[in-house]
């Protein structure tokens, strides 16, 4: 797993990372996990109003970064033929 240093914390901010990091009995370093896993899972995940909160740039610099990261030995027509298999029926789909 990385490192990283968080520089220039305002003390309000440290002081209150202590404190729950105590009340929920885990090491500062769990909290502070804890915390970022929560704040980038609400703002990425769609919310009930159905309003994604990234912009479109950033949408598509993420899908961007993910080309050429699948890996698989299959062609994609195996692939393909894969997806449509598992497909359930139950509703209409025209391609």
């Amino acid at each position: 797993m990385a490192n990283i240093t968080i520089r220039n914390i305002p003390d309000s901010v440290l002081k209150r990372i202590k404190t729950l990091s105590r009340i929920e009995r885990r090491s500062m370093n769990s909290e502070l996990l804890r915390l970022i896993e929560k704040g980038l899972k609400e703002e990425t995940e769609n919310k009930s109003s159905g309003a994604n909160l990234l912009s479109s740039e950033t949408q598509a610099k993420m899908w961007e970064e993910l080309i050429g990261m699948w890996e698989d030995n299959r062609s994609a027509e195996e692939i393909i033929k894969d997806i449509y298999s598992h497909r359930t029926a139950g509703r209409h789909v025209e391609l």
